[in-house]
Parts: C-alpha cells; sequence; structure tokens
C-alpha cells in the first residue's frame, strides 16, 4: 500500500511520508524513495504489545498532530478500503458468470475480506469466502506472536473487521507463506509475495474438505519481486529457519507434482 500511496502522491505532486518498521525490505524501502517518499523509520516495538503495528499508528497520529494540512488513509478503519473490493469481488463473478463456490483471500486491514464478504452477501450469491490469517495475529482470536513475513495477520483487530466475514478461515506460519510461495512459482511460473504463499497454503490444507467440482477463486495480491531477499533468498531462509526448511524440501517434491497435476 505504502509504494501504491508513493505512487499516486508522486503523480499529484503531494508529500508523502510513509511510517514504516525494521521488517520493511530494503528493496521496497529503494521503491519508495525512488517515487519521492520520505521515510520514517520506527525502530522500537510499541512496549504493550511487542509489536510494530500500534507503534507505526501511534508515529502516524503524532505526525497528523504536528504537520497542519496532513492526512491519513487510515486504511484499518476507512470504509472505502473495503468499498474498493467490492469491484474486486464483482469483476470475479462477472468473469466466472457467478458460478463461484470458494474465495480464499489473505487478511490484514480485513478490507479486502470485508468487502468480498459485503458484496457476496448482498447479492445473495452461494460464494463461501475463506480468510487466511497469520499465526500470531488477533484478528480472529489468536494469540499474538512475532511474525518476519508482512502482508497479512495484524497485531490489533482492524475496526473494518467484525464477526461473520468469513465463513471458514485458516492460519498459517511463516515458513507455509516460503513453502507456498516456492511451490506457486515451481508448478505455475507465478512470482508472487508472502500473502500470496499464505493463501496458496492455505488452499492446500482445505483441499480435503472441498468438493472436486468446486470452483476457486486465490486473490493473490502481492509480487514476488519485492521479497527477492527473503522468501526467495535461500540465505534468509535457512537463517531463520535452517533445519526446518530443509526438511520441507526433502518432502516437497511429491507436493509439488500435485500442484502441477
Amino acid at each position: 500500500m505504502g509504494i501504491g500511496l508513493a505512487q499516486a502522491c508522486s503523480y499529484y505532486g503531494l508529500k508523502f511520508i510513509c511510517v514504516i518498521d525494521p521488517k520493511t525490505t530494503q528493496q521496497n524501502i529503494e521503491i519508495l524513495q525512488t517515487y519521492g517518499a520520505e521515510i520514517d523509520l520506527v525502530s522500537e516495538p510499541d512496549p504493550a504489545t511487542g509489536e510494530y503495528l500500534l507503534a507505526r499508528i501511534n508515529r502516524v497520529k503524532w505526525l497528523l498532530h504536528s504537520i497542519a494540512n496532513s492526512f491519513w488513509p487510515d486504511q484499518y478503519s476507512n470504509r472505502y478500503n473495503a468499498l474498493a473490493h467490492h469491484r474486486t469481488m464483482d469483476e470475479i463473478v462477472q468473469a466466472l458468470r457467478r458460478q463461484v463456490d470458494y474465495v480464499f483471500c489473505a487478511t490484514s486491514t480485513c478490507g479486502t475480506l470485508r468487502g468480498c464478504s459485503d458484496f457476496i452477501r448482498q447479492q445473495r450469491l452461494k460464494t463461501r469466502v475463506w480468510a487466511v490469517d497469520a499465526i500470531g495475529s488477533v484478528i480472529f482470536g489468536g494469540k499474538r506472536a512475532k511474525r518476519l513475513i508482512p502482508g497479512h495477520g495484524a497485531a490489533v483487530t482492524p475496526a473494518l473487521y467484525r464477526d461473520g466475514l468469513a465463513d471458514e478461515y485458516t492460519q498459517v506460519s511463516d515458513l507455509d507463506c516460503i513453502a507456498g510461495c516456492r511451490r506457486l512459482v515451481k508448478a505455475e511460473a507465478i512470482l508472487a509475495g508472502g500473502s500470496s504463499g499464505a493463501v496458496i497454503s492455505a488452499i492446500g490444507r482445505a483441499r480435503p474438505f472441498i468438493p472436486p467440482s468446486a470452483i476457486c477463486v486465490a486473490i493473490l495480491a502481492d509480487r514476488g519481486e519485492r521479497y527477492l531477499d527473503t522468501i526467495y533468498s535461500d540465505e534468509w531462509v535457512n537463517e531463520h529457519f535452517g533445519d526446518v526448511y530443509e526438511s520441507w524440501r526433502e518432502d516437497a517434491a511429491p507436493a509439488l507434482e500435485l500442484v502441477a497435476s
């Protein structure tokens, strides 16, 4: 989202300050700076939660108070975030002639989840929504824990969330994201980012519970080029996951064959 805002602000000649934390990749920082964004790094997590999200939000609120005529889109509670994804769901059902049994989407701000879910309810579609969350996220009542891969999950429950948005949900680990990304690029030549890998792994887990003839849609919201130094870097993965990842690689060949078929 930060890069998208940097693009828009560059085009319209607006000053843009992007508040980031140490999990932001160097590549993303360089892209932001190329678009002219000013980088504001929050180096310490929120003392109460140990997470960076609240620390970033508090920093944004301080900037709003300090800078005259400033604006924060606040993607965590802005209703236009969710409303924009009515169009997402509309395009999906139009492309598939309303024959959609399941939609899998990663959830963080809950904009995609709420927008798709609300559209489905309004149109009285039979589509079931399967949310993909992160282990360590609190959105669906999980216990807060450290996460390395951004793009899905949240340390606080977003204001856009409400009960009943998802018919089902699955929580996946950082390693699941990596596995999903690498399976996707190997089987389909799609280079996708962390939350997309989470969605692919969640579909793999859900497969036994889905009828063979069901039409499933996976929303892949991020590109993999921005994860070359993390998810797609063997050195980074081995540094953080070591033998656990090597064990997955040994067992991956049959799964890759299954995905490809």
